[in-house]
């Protein structure tokens, strides 16, 4: 009995490994998170803000835009009750934060918004009215205001009225005097505990140069305009021992 060779089973092994590498890469395109273990896809943070969930840290947070303006001590409010009207009153945040109301006593207002401040007070008289209505209106607050100090004019506390920037604060300020430096410092106050200070060259943006120097202020800005190094050195190194120097350079 003669034996003969099982020819079709190497004929049929390139096919089989042909299907198994077509159907690894099919399956490796349609599910791409398997293939590669462990790495996320790329998210789209625009599309996808993030929801301050616990987990959800490696996405940024988006600003609100338009924020409302929170209380401040010595703000001034308005309440009126449309339907008990003899509870309207005029009640001005103390420096603790805290305003007395009519009839229920005190309660803490500041850092909060007028929509919130309307929600605290409808808690509040919830114990003396049912379902009060109660409106809510900032009739006074403080002025946002910027410090000019230094070498400028008139040094003092400015109303920030406008838009205006740090040229524009100068000029408030009766500009520059002689003695000033136009190197000056701008101070911006990010958080209680921590100050931002900018160095701004403005003696190119006088000669028109350099437009982004003259930088926008907010509110509570301090410009500090330091004094000329060679206005210091007049005060202590009589000038008359052969040294000249240019008294209007800004190198000093």
């Amino acid at each position: 009995m003669s034996m003969q060779p099982h020819s079709s089973y190497p004929s049929k092994a390139p096919g089989i490994a042909a299907g198994i590498l077509l159907a690894g890469l099919l399956f490796a395109v349609l599910h791409p998170a398997n293939v590669y273990a462990g790495e996320k896809p790329a998210s789209n943070f625009a599309s996808q803000p993030s929801t301050g969930t616990t987990g959800d840290t490696d996405r940024p947070v988006l600003q609100q835009r338009d924020e409302r303006y929170h209380l401040l001590p010595q703000d001034i409010v308005s309440i009126s009750f449309p339907l008990s009207p003899e509870f309207n009153q005029t009640a001005t945040v103390q420096p603790d934060g805290y305003v007395t109301l009519q009839s229920v006593g005190s309660i803490k207002i500041q850092g909060m918004t007028l929509p919130q401040v309307v929600e605290a007070m409808k808690v509040a008289y919830g114990k003396v009215l049912v379902n009060p209505i109660i409106d809510v209106d900032l009739k006074d607050f403080q002025k946002p205001f910027f410090v000019v100090n230094g070498q400028v004019g008139k040094p003092g506390r400015y109303d920030l009225r406008y838009d205006t920037t740090v040229l524009q604060a100068v000029a408030v300020a009766s500009g520059f005097l002689p003695t000033a430096k136009t190197q000056v410092f701008l101070y911006h106050r990010v958080t209680p505990d921590l100050m931002e200070v900018k160095k701004l060259n403005l003696k190119d943006l006088l000669h028109g140069k350099n437009p982004n120097e003259d930088v926008q202020m907010r509110a509570g800005d301090m410009i500090f305009v330091p004094e000329k190094f060679i206005t210091v050195f007049r005060k202590y190194v009589p000038f008359n021992t052969g040294m000249y120097l240019n008294p209007g350079s800004d190198l000093f």
